[in-house]
């Protein structure tokens, strides 16, 4: 099969006329959220886990041949082909509004008829010597009727191993429900207008009302986003808002909570954040950082996003709890390249485990190989360049190739803003992770200033506030290079090593060891759903 006909293919499913309508169930607003109650950080881990070994990567690779093919070969069929190939074409030619229409069989007046929904994203605001702007984001859509017996068809294509029709009735729900995220009808040419009121919770954490923010003293008001939805139904700007009853921003530290409601859409609010130009903010990543995913593993990375209710990865939770208790007015952001049409899911999750906070997704005009690939770094570069006397934390893991190259390139392009990086090492707790990662970028960093770790409780007891991003008790071993090759290796030393290899190459070796993915529509389908969390260094 080829790649880019996945999406020929899943509309083949679509039925040419609906009849049962599948309605999803959408997550509760953010304000309505029931309040957790705070947890205790546990004590560091006493297990310490043992660091590779080193070597140089001089005369190295006929070394390596052998193994790559046991390795891939180890990981069975759901290979993706695009690490074997090193061509990530897994996000070209997805069926958009039109596609998902004429394969309904469903002319305008029919559309005109679906009601309009809007997917509101949660945005952030700065302070200026304008006053307060609020960034509003998010995607215009309708939701055409799918019949359950076709909703099931598609669904079952992602579903890997057994069936929808196999399925406990809330796994099969949302395998439907995420489904049907997929398949609607974006609007184009669309106005959107806004209702803001004083939010007086947003998300678990360990204060009350959550993420470090409180609630705004005033604000309510109606904005009208001054431009149409783009033809993929998306909207993104920064709007200056009445600031009566709202504290300046340049006389306060807190953060200040508004709910914002999409006028005609119930489901269509969500909470945004006013952030003083001054402070912490953490940028965190979602996938095998927050919540258990194994891109990975594209069979495990499917089952758990399609089926299975999302799980915290070990106790993320208690850290976030921590920082949000601990560190005054500390503002969340979340960060995650998954298409921004299945987003629901990621932010029902964090609200209702992790500190409420800000969200970026990745918008539907960022949809061909080169945009996907910047998507990241533009998206972190949007919020440093919006705040430029905070300080950020950065908080990701290394099955994310973008991450490895993105978060030093901050710490470089924005000196003294990145206050720490923190990067889970996935490969050094799973042993399904095989796939390496390249450290080389975060050569002519402080080392002070970064920290691969290995399991939650290592990032306890750091003074984050003034700069203390390394446990001593974490054995670091980094070199600069690529790390975590079959049987322990890791290239590069001190200096990067004449002998030393980059990524591309490894995916070439790969190649040369001839392997090849023999179900392709799996890596198609996990990079659609998880985004750039793929091994592939562009």
């Amino acid at each position: 099969m080829i790649l880019s006909t996945l999406p020929v293919a899943l509309l083949a499913l679509l039925p040419l006329a609906s009849s049962t309508v599948v309605h999803r169930s959408l997550p509760k607003p953010a304000g309505l959220v029931v309040q957790e109650q705070p947890l205790v950080t546990p004590s560091p881990a006493q297990k310490r886990w043992l660091p590779t070994k080193t070597l140089q990567g001089r005369g190295i690779i006929s070394d390596l041949s052998g193994d790559v093919h046991s390795i891939l070969g180890s990981l069975g069929s759901d290979i993706p082909s695009y690490v074997a190939s090193g061509i990530p074409n897994f996000f070209q030619d997805f069926p958009q509004g039109e596609d998902v229409q004429s394969s309904l069989g469903l002319d305008d007046s029919q559309v005109s008829a679906l009601p309009t929904q809007v997917l509101n994203i949660p945005g952030y605001g700065n302070w200026t010597d304008r006053g307060w702007n609020l960034r509003f984001h998010g995607n215009v859509f309708k939701q055409p009727n799918i019949s359950e017996s076709k909703l099931d068809d598609l669904a079952n294509v992602f579903v890997i191993g057994t069936s929808i029709q196999s399925l406990p009735p809330s796994q099969a729900s949302q395998a439907r429900n995420l489904t049907a995220e997929i398949f609607v009808l974006q609007q184009d040419n669309r106005n959107v207008t806004f209702n803001l009121r004083p939010a007086p919770a947003a998300g678990a954490s360990g204060e009350r009302g959550g993420g470090g923010a409180v609630e705004a003293a005033g604000g309510s008001q109606q904005i009208r986003f001054p431009t149409p939805t783009t033809p993929e139904g998306d909207f993104d700007g920064f709007i200056q808002i009445n600031d009566a009853g709202l504290l300046a921003g340049n006389s306060t530290k807190e953060i200040q909570r508004m709910n914002v409601y999409a006028q005609g859409d119930i489901n269509g609010n969500t909470t945004a954040y006013l952030v003083p130009d001054t402070g912490l903010t953490v940028i965190s990543d979602i996938d095998d950082i927050l919540r258990v995913t194994k891109i990975y593993q594209p069979k495990e990375g499917l089952t758990n996003s399609f089926v299975l209710p999302f799980t915290p990865w070990m106790n993320m939770p208690d850290i976030y709890a921590n920082w949000s208790r601990s560190i005054p007015n500390f503002h969340f952001h979340y960060l995650t390249t998954t298409p921004e049409q299945i987003t629901r899911n990621y932010m029902d999750f964090i609200y209702k485990t992790y500190p409420g906070g800000s969200f970026d997704t990745r918008p539907l005009n960022f949809s061909d190989v080169s945009a996907t690939l910047s998507i990241r770094k533009f998206l972190l570069e949007k919020i440093f360049q919006t705040y430029p006397h905070r300080k950020f934390v950065l908080v990701a893991d290394t099955s994310n190739s973008d991450v490895m190259k993105d978060y030093p390139a901050m710490a470089t392009e924005f000196p003294g803003q990145v206050q720490c990086i923190f990067l889970r090492n996935t490969s050094s707790t799973d042993s399904s992770d095989k796939f390496p990662y390249d450290t080389k970028g975060f050569q002519g960093l402080s080392n002070n200033t970064y920290m691969f770790f290995n399991v939650p409780d290592d990032l306890t007891h750091l003074d984050i506030i003034n700069g203390q991003c390394v446990n001593t008790t974490v054995k670091q071993d980094v070199t600069f290079g690529l790390q975590g090759l079959p049987g322990g290796i890791n290239l590069g030393g001190g200096k990067k090593s004449a002998g030393s290899f980059t990524r591309p190459n490894t995916w070439l070796l790969f190649a040369m060891a001839g392997v090849v993915a023999t179900t392709p529509h799996i890596s198609s389908l996990m990079g659609m759903i998880i985004g750039l969390k793929s091994s592939v260094d562009h």
